[in-house]
């Protein structure tokens, strides 16, 4: 039998949660993530409440979290830029090792995705680091895109990411411009 797996958006008091997979994220792949785990270990236990009551309610930004037999395994933040753009974005996305052959990942981004679209969102943005061929494929196979924007990644200015885009099925083109 092969365990089950749900997301749920971050509750209000799952602050230990959240810290609990950042935390674990930043030790496994701590090249991913625009933080470090100096940062969130040195972090204030109230700040990851904070986050996590913020996330549960806010229109613009929340995290969802992926369990697997009712353990927390996974997570990814959604939220829209602050620009008059308003564009949508899924980022920050970690599945514990020894359940990411069950699709989880997957699962996290379209959740994600499910919630941005009923905020209104028409395209889905990611920013990948080029280096990190595994999550360039992962979410190509996704049907994400290449736009042919880049930049420097922020915390290691010798590395470029690249912005993805995939469009929410069922939007039109036009509604975009």
């Amino acid at each position: 039998m092969s365990p089950s797996l749900t997301v749920r958006r971050i509750a209000a008091d799952q602050g230990a949660v959240f810290r609990e997979l950042r935390t674990a994220s930043l030790r496994e792949a701590p090249y991913a993530f625009g933080a470090t785990l100096e940062d969130a270990l040195s972090a204030d236990v109230a700040s990851f409440d904070a986050t996590a009551a913020d996330r549960a309610v806010s229109v613009s930004t929340s995290t969802f979290i992926l369990y697997t037999e009712g353990h927390p395994a996974g997570l990814i933040e959604a939220h829209f830029d602050d620009t008059a753009a308003r564009r949508a974005f899924v980022c920050e996305l970690w599945v514990a090792p020894a359940v990411r052959h069950l699709r989880g990942g997957e699962l996290l981004v379209d959740t994600a995705g499910s919630w941005l679209a009923a905020e209104g969102a028409t395209e889905i943005f990611a920013w990948v680091a080029d280096a990190n061929r595994n999550a360039m494929r992962f979410y190509e196979a996704l049907g994400f895109n290449q736009t042919g924007e880049h930049r420097r990644v922020a915390r290691a200015p010798e590395q470029i990411e690249s912005l993805l885009v995939r469009h929410v099925p069922g939007t039109s083109q036009v509604s975009q411009q």
